[in-house]
């Protein structure tokens, strides 16, 4: 949001200004140039004070775990067992549930038959039986075979719910996917020599087995992993909440959907789609209830300690740094007051309607104070804030209320700098001035003005040179 300077609450040494200034004002109707049926503006006066100003960049934010994280299952199947409870606290590496999955466990046969069919592959081809032709069609056929299987590997580590599990796994994948690169560039090679009478049928046959039992130990690898994931653990300490039932996939057992789909019979719509599965009071994922694979199974929130973040226009985010200061009020805890202090902002620009473009503003949480001075309710993650940046601030200075500026070109006043309305006599007179922090009911006079002067406060734009301000 587009910052607006904003008045902090006033320290004494501010209210003493301020009552100073309210003391000393005073009310004029003009009726110069007004006719019975025009309001009249209303001018008024007081002195110049002293006093604190602040400027503030308002924004919304939104109140942050420590951490989280969301566990998707690996492959469709059914809750086998399920071993906590909606809300329960527990530690990293403990088992959550099992996921009984005949589809995942068939995969891994099938990969594990197709290594162990490329492994007698490798020890019974000869040379003999092949030309340098089919050889090389061949090769060919193992480059396509090669990549699907890569392809599907790396798709099945994705779903892996366990961070480090997950990347490891990808990281197989891709050393598998690499060695094979570099033997079917050699067989590619070899092959080439063969067909220029330079090179042996033995070798390039023994480097393309050697390519095929790669990719084929890698699947192996992947299907072992996913099977692997079936038992689902949490991946940090927290607190558990479970996936609603349709988790984003059918309520159907395994395997059903796709027969019902066929059958002709008519749904409605999203029934097997799981569309309406996140509605408020969906029930959680019970023991027997079927999952399809990516679709969430639970979530671990880590609130031991929290953060905050606010979403700052991009006009105002360079006024934001590290270390500044930060008001935050909470919709969900009436007349509590909070605290942040702004840590990092990142440096990736967030679109939003309109054209709008925020970035992200991460401050730390420094606790609260309830309406009655005791500490206030300690938020949930993901409860929306208010955060109030204290962009600038200065103490002790010559302020005037920011009615009295009239802005440079605006109005009345001047094209070229800020300026008041200075009363001398009865008259009033204008003078440039200096602005240094822009407060929204204060603003801080670095030049132009003493303390003690009086000014127009109120009405400063209907006010003409000469005019007589009594």
């Amino acid at each position: 949001m587009r910052a607006h300077p904003q008045r902090p609450r006033p320290s004494r040494r501010t209210l003493r200004a301020l009552s100073v200034a309210a003391a000393g004002t005073a009310v004029l109707l003009v009726a110069a140039g007004c006719s019975s049926d025009e309001e009249e503006p209303t001018i008024g006066t007081g002195t110049v004070g002293t006093g604190d100003v602040e400027q503030v960049v308002d924004a919304p934010g939104q109140v942050q775990p420590r951490a989280s994280s969301v566990i998707e299952a690996p492959a469709a199947g059914t809750v086998a067992t399920l071993q906590v409870t909606d809300g329960q606290d527990v530690q990293a590496g403990q088992v959550l549930m099992t996921i009984d999955s005949p589809a995942a466990v068939q995969a891994l046969e099938t990969a594990r038959q197709a290594d162990a069919e490329a492994a007698a592959s490798g020890t019974s081809q000869s040379s003999s039986a092949q030309s340098p032709a089919q050889l090389a069609a061949q090769q060919r056929r193992a480059q396509r075979d090669a990549e699907a299987r890569f392809a599907e590997a790396e798709q099945q580590a994705q779903q892996i719910a366990d961070p480090a599990a997950k990347a490891a796994a990808l990281a197989a994948v891709q050393s598998s996917r690499t060695q094979y690169q570099l033997l079917a560039a050699q067989t590619q090679a070899l092959v080439d020599q063969v067909n220029s009478g330079l090179g042996n049928l033995d070798s390039a046959v023994e480097s393309l087995g050697q390519a095929q039992r790669i990719q084929t130990q890698a699947a192996v690898r992947a299907a072992q992993a996913t099977v692997d994931a079936l038992t689902v653990t949490a991946p940090i300490a927290g607190k558990v909440s479970l996936g609603s039932t349709g988790g984003g996939g059918s309520s159907l057992p395994a395997g059903a959907e796709s027969l019902l789909s066929g059958s002709g019979v008519q749904l409605p719509q999203g029934a097997l789609s799981g569309e309406d599965s996140g509605a408020a009071g969906a029930p959680v994922i019970a023991q027997g209830a079927a999952v399809t694979q990516g679709s969430t199974l639970v979530s671990v929130i880590d609130a031991s300690t929290l953060s905050l973040t606010a979403d700052v226009d991009e006009t105002d985010v360079l006024q934001v740094a590290p270390g500044v200061a930060a008001d935050v009020t909470i919709d969900a805890v009436d007349g509590a007051s909070y605290r942040g202090t702004v840590t990092s902002i990142d440096p990736t620009a967030q679109s939003g309607g309109g054209g709008a473009v925020t970035y992200t503003v991460r401050l730390s949480y420094d606790g609260g104070t309830a309406a009655d001075g005791q500490p206030a309710a300690t938020p949930l993650p993901g409860m929306t804030a208010n955060v109030s940046l204290v962009v600038a601030s200065a103490q002790d200075v010559v302020q005037v209320p920011a009615s009295a500026i009239v802005r440079a070109g605006s109005g009345n006043g001047s094209p070229d700098a800020d300026s008041v309305w200075v009363v001398t006599g009865g008259e009033a007179q204008r003078r440039e001035v200096t602005v240094g922090i822009r407060g929204t009911s204060a603003v801080e006079i670095t030049d132009g003005l003493s303390d003690g002067e009086e000014i127009v406060t109120d009405g400063a734009t209907d006010v003409t040179e000469g005019q007589q301000v009594p």
